[in-house]
């Protein structure tokens, strides 16, 4: 049977994203249009179904390293700050929209709550692993 670790990253996240797209739970906020996905960024970003995409990301990384936490994610979609003529840093990424999205994804029961932060229910499992059998 495929699994996701069978998948390429890019192949399983871009289905996961349009089969996101239909569930009821997973929207965007009213601001998603307006905001950086994190202080190491300049611009918003620029593909208005980006918040899809990153739902399936975080998704993916629950699979993959699960049970995981808000303060995790930050650091996984965090980037470096350009500083000027400073040297980069490492900056982590948004803690609001990381929260927001394991929330949506929590009231679609595809993930839930344990003392570690959030991991796959079984929902969740077979929702991944379906949608990597169609991406193979």
């Amino acid at each position: 049977m495929t699994t996701a670790y069978d998948v390429t990253a890019a192949n399983l996240i871009d289905e996961i994203s349009v089969e996101l797209k239909g569930m009821a739970e997973v929207i965007p906020p009213d601001w998603a249009p307006f905001v950086k996905t994190g202080v190491s960024r300049e611009l918003p970003p620029e593909n208005p179904d980006w918040w899809y995409i990153r739902s399936a990301a975080v998704l993916r990384k629950i699979y993959l390293k699960g049970p995981i936490g808000t303060r995790r994610l930050k650091s996984m979609f965090g980037g470096r700050k350009n500083r000027g003529v400073k040297a980069e840093r490492s900056r982590s990424g948004s803690g609001s929209i990381a929260r927001k999205i394991l929330q949506q994804l929590e009231s679609a029961r595809l993930v839930e709550t344990v003392p570690n932060g959030r991991q796959l229910t079984a929902k969740g499992m077979s929702f991944v692993d379906g949608v990597a059998k169609k991406c193979s």
